[in-house]
């Protein structure tokens, strides 16, 4: 999904790390210039950059092993594979298990896009560890994001004024006003990323694996794709599907949708899990203390958001909270049953005029730290998502719309809908109405629904499936809330994704996990 004000398909993985690279010169880094000869410097990974949100170098891992980083050169425009090169950040966790075990490496991505894997891999390693037994863990900094020759937009002062904007207009000054701005946030991406911005489509993205996979030594690329990683994955299935090793797509991406189609299918998505938070809070024994039955707690966060329209709240000095900032956070803390204590003790403390929970979830989906430096999360997923989407809509497509999307989701249709403006002054022109994931002749791929999932609607693995090709896509259903099934530590789900990548065992087609 493109634009901070389209709720991202990003993975729960990338979204929960809440509570620079340069474009390099003429590739010589392998035997006369072949990059798939090259050999990676494997060491001690550095303390996350700015772009990919700062922090502390990753923790040893439980057992006293040690994550490694290295830098893969890719060529800058795939189309001129001996020209101009970009470096691609690498994580790894080398396998647990006997050597003679081992199968090869299981590449991941985590979603977006514009989600960091080299910050996200680790934070998360230990919900890996029985995949860890059998392969080296990597992921990666995809082009354009984190240290892999990010793109760059407006500095984190104007980061902060651009996510106070209105972002749910409701006059025409307003539209206008958006517009305007959302065209300067546009024009700082061409200005300070000009020579990366062409090259930063997800097929792009899918080569420079495909190079991996030769540089890791791997006959077969072994992938775990979630959110958007699921459409990259399925854009390498059709690019290279004599290569797909055991691969596996949770939280699906449908590659059948205009973006159009997605806004709207995520409308529905987060306005169920909206119900269902509200459902879960008011059916427990003790007394749900945002409202006294479902219709009530949707009806006070609605009365809640009308209000912070009119006047702020305080929020996190000196910023305050806005109804953009507080629709923003009410998205993030449905990615996750695990947030929702979090989405109840901020509606809370909001009624009572604190928003610094509501904007502390908000600056989470941003990419904003506590310092106040901001992630290139939102310059990535623009710039990533405005390169793949062909279609370019107005102010005039968005208000014929806005009754479909008023109809999927009273709370979030209007902020969905208008954030189908972030591609429309974008410099380069969208490849594609849709990816193309059809791969025959790949091998099985596991696809992972989630019933209950806000920003991936559950309906994308069926269409996932079916357009991957017969004999390729193997369908498995969990009954469950949240965005992706394998991180809900589902004992079904667990199973039958550990079963494929360890051994191969392939689960019955439409299998379901409750």
């Amino acid at each position: 999904m493109a634009n901070p004000f389209r709720l991202r398909a990003a993975a729960l993985t990338t979204t929960a790390v809440l509570l620079s690279a340069v474009l390099a010169g003429c590739g010589g880094d392998g035997k006369d210039g072949d990059l798939t000869a090259q050999k990676l410097d494997w060491k001690s990974c550095p303390a996350p950059s700015e772009a990919e949100g700062g922090g502390s170098p990753p923790s040893p891992l439980p057992n006293g092993g040690e994550w490694q980083c290295a830098t893969m050169r890719a060529p800058l425009d795939w189309s001129r594979p001996k020209g101009d090169t970009i470096g691609i950040a690498l994580i790894r966790a080398r396998a647990s298990g006997p050597a003679s075990r081992r199968i090869g490496s299981l590449v991941f991505n985590f979603g977006g896009p514009g989600g960091s894997g080299v910050t996200t891999l680790p934070a998360f390693g230990a919900d890996y560890a029985a995949l860890r037994t059998r392969y080296d863990l990597v992921s990666f900094d995809p082009r354009g994001v984190g240290r892999s020759a990010p793109v760059e937009c407006e500095s984190d002062a104007q980061l902060d004024e651009y996510f106070q904007q209105d972002a749910i207009p409701e006059d025409h000054a307003e539209q206008v006003q958006l517009l305007n701005r959302t065209k300067q946030f546009n024009a700082a991406c061409e200005k300070n990323s000009e020579t990366i911005l062409p090259h930063v489509r997800t097929t792009d993205a899918a080569r420079d694996m495909d190079l991996m996979r030769r540089v890791l030594g791997d006959d077969k690329l072994h992938y775990f794709g979630i959110s958007y990683g699921t459409e990259l994955g399925g854009v390498y299935a059709h690019l290279f599907p004599k290569n797909v090793g055991r691969a596996v797509l949770d939280a699906v991406v449908d590659p059948t949708q205009t973006p159009e189609q997605g806004a709207l299918g995520q409308a529905r998505g987060f306005q169920l899990a909206l119900d269902n938070f509200a459902r879960d809070c008011t059916s427990k024994t003790e007394e749900c203390p945002i409202g006294s039955t479902e219709q009530e707690v949707k009806d006070r966060i609605a009365k809640l958001l009308a209000d912070l329209e009119k006047k702020p709240i305080p929020g996190i000095f000196p910023r305050q909270l806005t109804q953009t900032a507080a629709t923003n956070g009410i998205a993030q803390s449905l990615y996750s049953k695990d947030f929702w204590e979090y989405l109840t003790e901020g509606l809370e403390q909001a009624y009572d005029g604190d928003g610094k929970i509501l904007m502390l979830l908000s600056d989470s989906m941003n990419g904003r730290n506590e310092n106040g430096e901001y992630s290139n999360l939102t310059a990535a997923n623009t710039a990533i998502n405005c390169s793949d989407e062909k279609p370019r809509y107005t102010a005039d497509d968005v208000r014929r719309k806005l009754p479909e999307f008023r109809a999927a989701s009273p709370l979030f249709g209007d902020f969905l809908a208008w954030g189908m403006v972030s591609c429309t002054d974008w410099a380069v022109p969208g490849a594609a109405d849709h990816p193309d994931v059809s791969a025959p002749g790949a091998a099985p791929i596991l696809v992972i629904g989630n019933t209950g999932d806000p920003a991936t609607p559950y309906e994308g693995a069926r269409k996932m499936v079916d357009a991957l090709g017969k004999g390729v896509g193997i369908e498995l259903t969990y009954k469950g809330q949240g965005h992706g099934a394998y991180d809900s530590k589902n004992k079904c789900v667990q199973s039958a994704v550990n079963g494929y990548l360890l051994d191969g065992r392939k689960p019955k087609a439409n299998t379901v996990c409750s």
